[in-house]
């Protein structure tokens, strides 16, 4: 496989961050990390499947991997992985540049709505934020958005993706404990298919995966990833590399750690069954020395982000992204510009499959309505990235003869003809001037969203389950035991 980056699709970002040599020296380094330092595996199977294949496992769990392993892991990965949605309709095609956005997952505190009240999450806001997702546009996956802190801990995955599947037929991206509920979540993902093997061919979910920084790859997370392998799940294997706590403080240090750390789980995952979709990804936090928080949103942050990408696209593997988030508590100047920040850099980068849209707070807190303020955004961006139709009838040469020197293009049949796909249309970005902004209430953009989010909420209604469907998945939920 050839080591350089695909070639464009149109109306996609086109970002250029490291040269050839920056991405070669950091792919080099990820070998030395793997071959040379090795990694604890902590799941017995997997340090078995290693060896057999030829790696050095110690006795103190420690694997290295030979390069050669990691190059053929590489070249047997799917470089587009298909998603569909719970219809079986077409959803995303991960890989290349193609770019979507989803919110992301088990946000311990969420911002009421109707009362403004900062509270714990509930199985209810899972509900709401995955109908929300269904009703807007440009919310391409969803993911929980909540951690309900009403529901036992052991059953909390469980009962999220029960909520989402009845509230959205869009696809989604899920968080498990443990491959024993993540075995239920595709139980029920196989009723809503029509079986295992029709589910193979059209996945509905995308498993989150985590090894834990620096180096170590835990046994709950190598039994999922082995789990998706055998059951053709896509599955994200990202790790979470804390830069100057559990990684390099240096953006190239902390890159070359990630990727290491999630190439050593793409040989795993081949090993165990070559051609299973994969998807590459790094969540380059920064470890903040004046404050001792974690943030989304710091440069170094965004430049191991950025670098993250710009490898996915060098190795061709499908990549895990970001966007929309913010470290600001509350909606305001620093939100908008934050999440503005990563989104855009998602689209221009060509990152596939970005989650955390409505991530405030260091990713401690949900808001809906920063999830229909960033819906906005992409609508507009995207219409950005779709780039311009130049043709005899757009160039308009014609219709510039008709209407000639000193005239107007209002009365036009060209301006008929085109003014209503010519120029894109906002729904809360206010475009009104000031007079006529106050006579509407003079509201900013946050108090526009929440309202459009509240009125969404009472009018939208996702479709429905089958009933005996519903009933089927109603008693796998309930037929689940913890540990069992």
């Amino acid at each position: 496989m050839p080591d350089h980056d695909p070639p464009p699709r149109p109306g996609t970002g086109r970002l250029t961050y490291l040269s050839g040599a920056d991405k070669q020296a950091i792919y080099d380094a990820a070998l030395d990390i793997i071959a040379g330092i090795g990694m604890r595996v902590l799941h017995e199977e997997a340090r078995e499947l290693l060896g057999d294949a030829g790696c050095t496992v110690t006795d103190a769990d420690l694997v290295r991997i030979p390069r050669t392993l990691v190059k053929r892991a590489r070249a047997t990965a799917p470089n587009m992985i298909e998603v569909y949605d719970r219809t079986g309709a077409p959803a995303m095609s991960l890989g290349g540049r193609n770019s979507y956005f989803g919110t992301g997952s088990d946000l311990m505190s969420t911002y009421d709505l109707e009362t403004g009240e900062h509270r714990p999450s509930a199985l209810s806001d899972v509900s709401r934020a995955a109908r929300l997702c269904d009703a807007l546009p440009n919310i391409d996956f969803a993911m929980s958005c909540a951690h309900p802190n009403d529901i036992a801990p052991h059953r909390s995955y469980l009962e999220s993706f029960r909520a989402m599947v009845t509230s959205t037929t869009k696809p989604m991206v899920m968080t498990s404990e443990n491959a024993g509920d993540l075995k239920v979540l595709w139980e029920i993902a196989c009723e809503l298919r029509g079986g295992a093997e029709e589910l193979r061919a059209k996945p509905y979910f995308t498993m989150y995966l985590e090894p834990v920084s620096p180096l170590s790859h835990p046994v709950e997370s190598i039994e999922k990833l082995l789990f998706c392998a055998d059951w053709g799940i896509p599955a994200i294997y990202s790790p979470a590399p804390l830069a100057g706590g559990t990684a390099p403080i240096t953006v190239a240090g902390h890159t070359a750690q990630g990727v290491a750390e999630s190439l050593f789980g793409l040989v795993i995952h081949q090993l165990r069954k070559p051609g299973a979709p994969f998807l590459f990804g790094i969540g380059p936090g920064v470890l903040d020395m004046a404050t001792s928080q974690s943030s989304y949103n710091a440069p170094e942050y965004l430049m191991g982000y950025v670098c993250a990408v710009e490898m996915a696209r060098w190795l061709d593997l499908p990549n895990w992204g970001y966007a929309g988030t913010t470290d600001a508590q509350v909606i305001d100047a620093q939100a908008g510009m934050e999440a503005a920040e990563l989104t855009f850099l998602s689209l221009a980068a060509g990152s596939n499959l970005n989650h955390d849209i409505g991530y405030i707070d260091y990713g401690m807190t949900a808001s809906l309505e920063l999830i229909v303020i960033m819906d906005e955004y992409l609508s507009l961006n995207r219409r950005i990235f779709a780039g311009v139709e130049v043709t005899p009838e757009t160039l308009a040469v014609d219709t510039i003869r008709q209407v000639g020197p000193g005239g107007d293009f209002l009365s036009s049949k060209h301006t008929a003809k085109h003014v209503r796909t010519a120029q894109w249309r906002p729904t809360i970005i206010n475009r009104q001037g000031y007079v006529r902004w106050q006579e509407e209430g003079g509201l900013d953009l946050r108090e526009r969203a929440r309202r459009k989010a509240l009125r969404l909420l009472e009018t939208h209604q996702p479709q429905p389950l089958a009933a005996d469907v519903a009933t089927r998945i109603d008693a796998l939920v309930a037929g689940f035991v913890p540990g069992a």
